[in-house]
């Protein structure tokens, strides 16, 4: 997508949606927000015109074909709508042939049985719903010009279609009346396995990584993956945008923790962090801050530290501002006034400081950028454009390729806004 469609996008949103105060309303559309800027934003797929062929000579992202997984149904690892879930694979090539790349996309969450059964008719609850092909760009580019380190490797996107981080698992389908299925954990086990089949299980080098909602189940689930490859040589995770902070909006409720809660006890998430849920509330468990305090394996933090959408829908959302005051500042950071860059500057507080035992982490690494955006690896131009998104005159790409092969040790922390001439935009 170019930014000026993300903007674009983003502005049509905004007009569309008629923001309520209910809390019920709002958590409602605080999924669909989600659903929007972090799935149908993060791979907003478009134009399947051709076959992806592997063309190294050709500018165009090669269009990679839909898996679905076999015998899903059979073992009940499934769609919030009963469908297989799916998967995009791109076989590598020459050095990168025994190294693997693992995407978990993103697409925000659904929080309560109107919401999941409304998300089942997308293509974040169906694979029936999902495109047959998509291009891979960023950190899935087949291109050494965009993805200098990754780009031979195989390269696996999971498609994301359970609405709780590929983290939940509840035999009872039937939810009030409405039949629903909350299976990620289960879909992470098949991906994984039919995966193994073509190749996963002779990993030399491997990489877990995912965006937004998908970069919250990296955090999940980064030690699951190491566990699976024991005999790799190098096995790491790379989250992107998926540090959701446990803040309270600027009226002082606690939204977002609400919100994680209805996910967590609807789809019984809790059972996936046992350790932590025998010392605290099981939705405290569900955030970053916390999955990280028993994560063994080195993880890379790519983060904005103004994260776009934690402050649209999380930090601001539209029950918090009833008099919309802040409706310029969410779209645009630079119509932020010195109030509201305050609660800003508070919310990039909040963020390094969860994160403050990361830096005494010499195998983890962190990119944590000012720019006002959300997700940023998937995008050509932001993970390894020519002129933008630089710390130090680092890319991300060279940022993450230098942690993961150690080639030097990676902490770098942008100044605080607007420091950064090189972010793109400030809204996209």
């Amino acid at each position: 997508m170019l930014v000026t469609e993300a903007e674009a996008e983003r502005h049509q949103l905004y007009r569309s949606c008629k923001w309520r105060s209910q809390r019920a309303t709002t958590s409602a559309l605080l999924g669909l927000v989600l659903l929007v800027f972090s799935g149908a934003m993060v791979l907003k797929f478009t134009s399947w015109s051709r076959h992806g062929a592997l063309n190294n000579n050709s500018s165009d992202p090669i269009l990679v074909d839909l898996t679905l997984v076999k015998n899903a149904t059979e073992i009940g690892a499934v769609c919030l709508d009963g469908s297989p879930p799916g998967y995009h694979f791109l076989k590598g090539f020459d050095s990168g042939t025994d190294n693997w790349l693992i995407y978990l996309e993103g697409g925000g969450w659904c929080h309560d049985v109107e919401s999941c059964n409304a998300r089942k008719y997308t293509n974040l609850g169906s694979s029936n719903r999902m495109e047959s092909q998509v291009p891979f760009t960023g950190i899935l580019s087949n291109l050494p010009s965009n993805n200098p380190d990754f780009s031979n490797w195989n390269i696996v996107v999971i498609r994301y279609c359970d609405g709780a981080s590929f983290s939940g698992d509840v035999e009872e389908t039937n939810q009030n009346g409405t039949i629903l299925y909350f299976r990620g954990q289960r879909i992470w086990k098949a991906v994984m396995e039919e995966l193994f089949l073509k190749g996963l299980a002779t990993a030399n080098k491997a990489l877990l990584t995912g965006c937004s909602a998908g970069g919250l189940a990296t955090y999940i689930h980064c030690d699951d993956f190491k566990a699976l490859l024991p005999n790799a040589e190098t096995v790491k995770c790379m989250a992107d945008g998926g540090f959701f902070l446990d803040v309270k909006d600027i009226s002082g409720k606690s939204y977002i923790h609400d919100f994680y809660s209805d996910v967590v006890h609807l789809q019984d998430v809790g059972k996936r962090f046992p350790n932590c849920i025998s010392q605290m509330d099981a939705t405290k468990c569900f955030f970053p801050e916390e999955i990280i305090k028993g994560i063994s394996t080195p993880v890379f933090v790519l983060n904005s530290a103004y994260d776009s959408v934690q402050v649209q829908s999380m930090l601001v959302p539209s029950s918090s501002d009833p008099s919309n005051s802040w409706a310029d500042c969410k779209l645009d950071i630079k119509k932020c006034n010195s109030t509201q860059m305050k609660v800003l500057e508070g919310f990039r507080a909040t963020l390094l400081d969860n994160i403050n035992d990361v830096k005494k982490k010499k195998d983890w690494g962190i990119f944590i950028d000012s720019c006002y955006v959300h997700c940023q690896s998937w995008r050509n131009i932001l993970w390894h454009g020519p002129n933008y998104q630089r710390i130090n005159n680092k890319t991300m790409a060279e940022s993450v390729g230098d942690w993961y092969f150690d080639r030097r040790e990676v902490k770098e922390i942008d100044c605080s806004y607007p420091c950064n001439p090189t972010c793109v935009n400030d809204g996209s």
